[in-house]
């Protein structure tokens, strides 16, 4: 689970596994910055842009989402984002947060979660796809 919020209602917090990162850095096409600059003197949405930014987007919950899994998380939580240019000629966008372990409310307390995801359970698809699981009870 991929959540904004400091907290998930309906789960607790069994293990901290820290801070999860996921960068990436895009360049925009030549065709893509001369029809933005034309765009941009008429108005209205730069379309090829927003997709730019929105494959950036989903690349970067991505590789978070696999940090995560890869330390053992089934969660993250305090999810930001982050948009920098660089020279003008490229975008980088950063997804991080906190990787955690929850259960949910009720459930007995597990007095190891796992330290690791086992390899068939890494991420393998985007983030819109992906789905941390909650233990099996």
């Amino acid at each position: 689970m991929l959540s904004t919020m400091n907290d998930l209602p309906g789960f607790r917090v069994v293990r901290v596994f820290g801070e999860v990162f996921g960068l990436t850095v895009r360049s925009r096409n030549l065709f893509s910055n001369i029809g933005a600059g034309f765009k941009s003197m008429a108005g209205g949405e730069l379309k090829g842009l927003s997709k730019l930014l929105a494959d950036s987007r989903n690349e970067a919950l991505f590789r978070l989402s696999q940090e995560a899994v890869q330390q053992g998380a089934n969660a993250v939580l305090a999810l930001r984002f982050d948009c920098n240019e660089i020279a003008q000629s490229a975008s980088e966008i950063a997804a991080y947060g906190t990787a955690v372990y929850v259960v949910p409310d009720g459930a007995p307390q597990q007095p190891h979660p796992p330290q690791q995801a086992p390899q068939h359970q890494q991420a393998q698809q985007p983030p819109a796809q992906q789905q941390f699981q909650a233990p099996q009870q």
